[in-house]
């Protein structure tokens, strides 16, 4: 199986364990949240090692997702602890449609004083693969030094990049900086996810075929734009298709399914699978996603993935 590489911002997550309001709810489930996190889980659980780079507050939910991630598999030799600062928190309402509420305490965070320091001593002996989202360059300008260094050495190495850009704009303080850097490093990734809102929102264009033109022309290989319960739209070297979605019975919690696409289609191609069929496992593994409470509980193993594939047909 193939090697790979991550970065991000892990936060200890609490669920609500009923409807209502954050303010009013008094009771939560503990987890672990991170687009990273739930990518790095995702891979994990289908076989491919992955190494997570991350810092962490020296505090109970700092060691608490260490050991998470152990747990799962996940290299964490490149996780440090930084004793000045604090891990991550987030809060999540329970909802039985649409998007949950979400209130994140992350200002100064452990993970946002991450650096060029922070992958000094980073040995790339054996990846094969770099997967990056937009949320890290938001955190700091040092995160944001560290990502684009990140892609260069990447590039250099020949190491295949994969982009979520994950758009958080409650983290930046100007959007016009926000799309610029966030196109910036889209644009130097072999392949990019974003959702139609986000890539509406980054190109100024409407239609997905001239949203994956925009960034073919500045030398993106794979576009892969996710249209939700739709599926999504691929274009790639020429191929363009359309990927239905899978059959979802209820929605459960929509945090974590885009996550779980890229886990679908970066898996797939590093298979070796065709560009199609990566693309439906995508669709697959992010249709599992919706159905579960956690960011990542719905994650499949193989076998899981295997038999909601053939039992399942795409939506027509």
């Amino acid at each position: 199986m193939s090697k790979i590489l991550t970065v991000g911002e892990p936060m200890a997550l609490f669920v609500a364990e009923q409807e209502g309001s954050l303010e009013e709810v008094e009771q939560f489930s503990r987890f672990v949240a991170g687009a990273e996190v739930n990518f790095s889980i995702g891979m994990s659980r289908l076989g491919h090692p992955v190494t997570y780079i991350t810092q962490l507050g020296n505090d109970p939910f700092g060691k608490y997702i260490e050991i998470f991630l152990q747990q799962n598999a996940i290299d964490t030799t490149n996780v440090s602890y930084e004793p000045g600062y604090v891990t991550g928190m987030q809060w999540k309402q329970k909802v039985s449609s649409g998007d949950p509420e979400v209130f994140s305490a992350r200002k100064n965070s452990a993970a946002s004083h991450m650096n060029l320091e922070t992958i000094a001593n980073l040995n790339w002996d054996g990846f094969d693969h770099i997967h990056l989202t937009g949320i890290p360059p938001a955190l700091s300008a040092g995160c944001r030094e560290m990502v684009y260094e990140l892609m260069k050495q990447a590039r250099e190495r020949g190491v295949q990049i994969s982009y979520d850009p994950n758009l958080r704009p409650g983290l930046w303080s100007d959007k016009q900086e926000m799309v610029r850097v966030i196109n910036d490093l889209a644009c130097q990734a072999d392949i990019i996810f974003p959702g139609i809102s986000e890539a509406q929102l980054l190109t100024g264009l409407e239609d997905v075929q001239e949203i994956a033109e925009y960034y073919h022309a500045a030398g993106v290989k794979t576009v892969v734009i996710k249209l939700g319960a739709k599926g999504a739209f691929t274009s790639s070297e020429g191929e363009q298709f359309y990927t239905e979605g899978f059959p979802v019975k209820e929605v459960v919690d929509t945090v974590g399914a885009g996550d779980g696409f890229a886990v679908g289609v970066v898996s797939a191609v590093l298979e070796g699978l065709p560009l199609k069929e990566a693309v439906r496992r995508g669709t697959a593994i992010g249709a599992l996603a919706v159905m579960s409470p956690g960011d990542n509980d719905g994650l499949p193993d193989r076998n899981g993935l295997e038999t909601y594939m053939k039992k399942s047909q795409p939506i027509i």
